[in-house]
């Protein structure tokens, strides 16, 4: 079985919920982008919460990609509320686990990326502080549609949108 979340280019959205500290469930919107450079890949993500006020986590990851087939993905993040984070992706046959830390201030905590399909998965994670879980999280993530893109001869119509056009 391959992954496709963070091996493939693409935008991956979702809904679900987040769980505070206190247990109180709260709905979750997820959205992560996933593109690839020749020396590393790139995530750019957020995690909203609806909770009144709404709260969003904006994470920017950059990924070593893999020397060899079967390595561990090894990542930093920036967070603004977290500071910056080091982990790794660990490619399984049916799931990609992340455990991260930051070395600064103690906040470490791991996510779970279960392969339902090519185009979902569903992601769970906890972030704590020493022994204490301050949140986690359950999302269901659905790969977007790859944008369509038009032929360059200009004279493909089986993959190219047709448009209906009128000068009048």
């Amino acid at each position: 079985m391959s992954h496709t979340y963070l091996l493939e280019p693409g935008v991956w959205t979702g809904a679900g919920t987040f769980w505070r500290e206190d247990g109180e469930p709260l709905p979750a919107e997820w959205r992560t982008e996933v593109t690839h450079q020749s020396d590393c890949w790139l995530i750019a993500g957020s995690l909203r919460v609806l909770g009144a006020p709404p709260v969003e986590f904006r994470n920017a990851y950059s990924i070593e990609p893999p020397a060899k087939k079967g390595a561990c993905l090894r990542w930093i993040s920036e967070n603004a509320a977290l500071g910056k984070l080091q982990g790794t992706f660990s490619l399984l046959e049916r799931c990609i686990v992340s455990i991260y830390q930051s070395e600064a201030n103690g906040y470490h905590g791991a996510e779970h990326y279960s392969r339902i399909d090519p185009e979902h998965y569903q992601a769970s994670g906890a972030l704590l502080l020493g022994a204490r879980q301050l949140s986690s999280w359950e999302i269901l993530l659905t790969r977007e549609p790859a944008p369509a893109v038009a032929s360059s001869a200009g004279n493909d119509r089986s993959t190219a949108p047709q448009t209906a056009t009128s000068d009048s």
